[in-house]
């Protein structure tokens, strides 16, 4: 024998029962398995009778529309399923079953009041005229079936809406029942029961669950199949944890540990029964009848499957936290048996419970809806130590979810609690409580509730996808560097994903117009499209409210612009937990107290502020000096050549050609800035000069470095550009004589910054053959590193230091690198 259950959306419409259930049950009985099954009311009617009885009770004439409502979407199920020559005696029932329940509801309004008695009759209708007319449709299908008011067998106490079975009565019925009714199907109502003296009950939300196990135990059934609208019982909710997926097996602790902490699919008690039996539980899915499911048992079906540490990860949405504490608790016997007792005396549940060894407070979690009145319960019991300051006033915290790991083989595992913690860690999640069974079947921590679904997810990689690694990229700016990184994710990511175990997903990008978001990631194929057409107006302000608003884990920022404004945001974002990476140079390079004050908040909030395209675009420059430093190396001296520009101009400044010359082919190239004397002036080789001496540990700031001023006064002072080309030329006699002069040393020009005995400047250097820099050609940029290591000869660094593609293809790689920096900080 086998007891089916088919949930509410397994009946939520006459399609889905003529396409998918009844072909199930059809081919159990062609197999010859004996089964009964359990139903329950159609989807939603629950929640309707639930409305239209206290629309009545509210002397609100429109119950009448609402049962009307009712009764018709029955009348239309019946129609559908049955054949007109076998609608007439369900019809016949179906008028008596609503003509009951209308004069009922009629009661409820003539009294303007509905009692829990009324509304447990009241929403018995639900799960009777279902399985009323679904017996008829097993009937038509060929089964020979029952209808079977589950009141006439399963008997309870009085507690209306969450009524207690009386197990010794039920489990006698429910066998005489069955006993006398050997080769038919029994259809029984799910939900309901009755007291000794026939009032109706019910078993609590969830409770067709629970009258399938409490027929499964008395009648010791093979097993009990729960059949529902999901493949069993997954890892984690999946409508937070998008990667969740469905567990082979579990037993039967670890499902209930997983229903008390909010899992859905089953009803909490439904698994006492089945475990004192020992019957196992299968969760199976109505619309891929084909899957397995997921086994709840004792011990697992078979030896292949290894024993997984966690099973699944469940969470309560709101609680409150109580915590009771003072000098007075210390050592005196008895607290917690008052305080719980003050608890249960008013129907207070608990949810969880922690207290820390020195004994002088205790802090337990209840539902928001009973936090005052357990307020309330402990200050009456403790007036005394309140009165006298043995106790402090009981301190309650608002806002707060409850997140568990559950599994029985955690206990065998160690380091789980590690990685829970390193998980949250590196994500930012403060604990606020943590409770730990000596059984280790579960461990709970409480966190804020803005943060569960980051936390669902993070804990959720690490357990059961800690061979793949997500990101999530906000991106704002999309010119040249921001569209060529978009394109390298695009073309990379399926090689990623599958060779390197990584899923890159860009969640929220922005021009400095518009921007847009979505959690799932953007189609990077259409993001110009998608920006454009479903873009909002962009402020850096409304994105980093929404990047807190979204609170993904493992989330980096990308900063490809130049703009202050977006820099003066990343105090926020890193305070976040939101790591950046960026070639913006503006943060790195400002004053030394805001570049100590991000380094700070980054490191106390587990994020990660990388910037290594400040200095050379895509070239391993800051991470190779960094390398240097944490290997217990020496920096003696740091010389770059950090312009492309500048570069350019003093490579090709070659006997035969002039120096006005050689500026106008880089404009030409686009390699200067609209204004040549930016470039010429030094600014941008100061602000990287100074980010590696500050990495180095100067403490410098950028008047601190001196940079040489090559231009003649006339060509600084020259009104416009094309004024100060013209005046350019008149100076080519001067710059060549500077030319001349060094190769007549047998040495070139190069425009170097150095670094060295805690200082730093810039200028135009003489260097020789011997030098690393004498060889330099096109654009490239160079820096060479004398440490005590590399004294002799020094480590070089070479390539080029700027374009969009070198420079989006140093960010990726940046990012790349992060991940792994990520999942080793806790």
């Amino acid at each position: 024998m086998r007891v089916l259950k088919f949930g509410g959306t397994s009946v939520g419409s006459p399609q889905t029962i003529q396409d998918l259930l009844l072909p199930v049950l059809v081919d159990y009985h062609r197999k010859g398995q004996a089964f009964t099954v359990v139903f329950s009311a159609f989807s939603k009617v629950t929640d309707a009778l639930i409305e239209t009885a206290y629309c009545a009770a509210r002397g609100d004439g429109y119950y009448l529309s609402l049962w009307e409502k009712l009764r018709q979407r029955h009348v239309e199920a019946a129609a559908s399923l049955l054949k007109a020559e076998n609608r007439v005696p369900l019809e016949t029932a179906l008028m008596e079953h609503f003509e009951e329940l209308g004069n009922l509801l009629h009661g409820i309004y003539l009294l303007r009041e509905v009692s829990a008695r009324s509304l447990d009759l009241v929403l018995s209708f639900g799960e009777r005229t279902s399985t009323l007319i679904l017996t008829y449709a097993m009937q038509q299908a060929g089964i020979p079936s029952e209808y079977v008011d589950a009141r006439r067998i399963i008997r309870t106490d009085a507690r209306f809406g969450q009524a207690q079975v009386l197990f010794e009565p039920t489990n006698a019925l429910i066998r005489a029942h069955y006993d006398q009714r050997k080769g038919m199907v029994q259809a029984v109502t799910g939900f309901i029961g009755s007291t000794e003296d026939g009032l109706t009950t019910t078993l609590g939300r969830g409770g067709s669950d629970y009258t399938a196990a409490i027929l499964g135990a008395a009648l010791e059934a093979e097993a009990i199949e729960l059949w529902t609208d999901v493949d069993g019982v997954l890892t984690a909710d999946p409508r937070r944890v998008k990667k969740a997926f469905t567990l082979r097996t579990m037993t039967y602790r670890e499902a209930m540990e997983m229903s008390h902490f909010g899992a859905k699919v089953i009803y909490p008690p439904t698994i006492r029964p089945a475990m004192e039996k020992g019957i196992p539980l299968l969760i199976r899915n109505t619309f891929n009848p084909t899957f397995e499911g997921t086994y709840i048992g004792p011990s697992l079906p078979t030896e292949e499957e290894p024993r997984q540490a966690v099973k699944g990860i469940s969470s309560i949405h709101q609680i409150s936290l109580l915590t009771l504490e003072g000098g007075g608790l210390f050592g005196v016997p008895g607290i917690a048996a008052r305080l719980f007792g003050a608890m249960a005396r008013e129907g207070i549940n608990i949810v969880l419970i922690t207290q820390g060894s020195s004994e002088s407070s205790i802090t337990f979690a209840v539902s928001p809806q009973q936090a005052a009145l357990a307020r309330q319960a402990a200050e009456r019991e403790f007036a005394y130590e309140l009165r006298t300051g043995l106790v402090e006033p009981l301190r309650v915290e608002e806002n707060l979810s409850v997140v568990a790991i559950v599994g029985e083989g955690m206990r065998y595992t160690p380091g789980i609690a590690g990685r829970l913690f390193q998980a949250l860690g590196r994500n930012g999640i403060n604990v606020v409580a943590i409770a730990q069974g000596s059984s280790e079947l579960n461990i709970s921590v409480v966190i804020s509730s803005a943060d569960e679904n980051k936390a669902l997810n993070a804990i959720h990689e690490a357990f059961f996808l800690s061979d793949t690694k997500s990101l999530n990229l906000f991106v704002v700016g999309v010119g040249l560097i921001g569209s060529a990184l978009l394109e390298q994710i695009r073309r990379q990511a399926s090689f990623l994903r599958e060779r390197r175990r990584l899923e890159i997903k860009v969640v929220g990008l922005a021009n400095s117009r518009q921007m847009v978001f979505d959690k799932e990631g953007l189609d990077l194929n259409r993001w110009r499209t998608i920006l454009e057409q479903n873009g909002q107006p962009f402020s850096i302000d409304a994105f980093v409210d929404q990047m807190e608003y979204l609170n993904l884990p493992n989330a980096i920022f990308i900063d490809n612009t130049a703009a202050e404004a977006v820099t003066r945001a990343y105090e926020r974002i890193l305070a976040a937990s939101i790591s950046i990476s960026t070639p913006n140079k503006l943060a790195a390079s400002g004053s030394w107290a805001q570049y100590q004050r991000l380094k700070a908040i980054a490191d106390r909030r587990g994020a990660l502020w990388r910037y290594e395209t400040n200095v050379g675009a895509g070239l391993p420059i800051i991470s190779t000096l960094n390398d240097l430093l944490a290997s217990g190396d020496r920096i003696l001296r740091i010389e770059g050549v950090l312009s492309g520009t500048l570069s350019f101009l003093f490579n090709h400044f070659i006997e035969g050609r002039r120096f006005s010359d050689v500026v106008q082919e880089a404009r030409r190239r686009g390699l200067t800035e609209p204004d040549p004397r930016d470039d010429l002036s030094g600014a941008d080789v100061r602000r990287k000069a100074l980010i590696l001496a500050r990495e180095v540990g100067f403490p410098l700031e950028l008047e601190d470095i001196p940079v040489e001023n090559i231009l003649p006064a006339p060509c600084l002072e020259a009104p416009s550009v094309e004024a100060f080309m013209e005046s350019l030329r008149l100076y080519d006699d001067y710059f060549e004589a500077i030319r001349v002069e060094a190769a007549a040393q047998g040495k070139v020009l190069r425009w170097v910054a150095l670094i060295e005995k805690g200082q730093a400047c810039i200028g135009l250097q003489r260097v020789g053959p011997e030098h690393p820099f004498y060889n330099l050609s096109g654009s490239d940029n160079m820096v060479v590193f004398t440490t005590e290591r590399y004294a002799e000869r020094p480590l070089v660094v070479r390539g080029p230091g700027a374009g969009a593609e070198v420079t989006a293809a140093g960010i990726f790689a940046e990012v790349i690198g992060m991940s792994a920096a990520l999942s080793a900080r806790g």
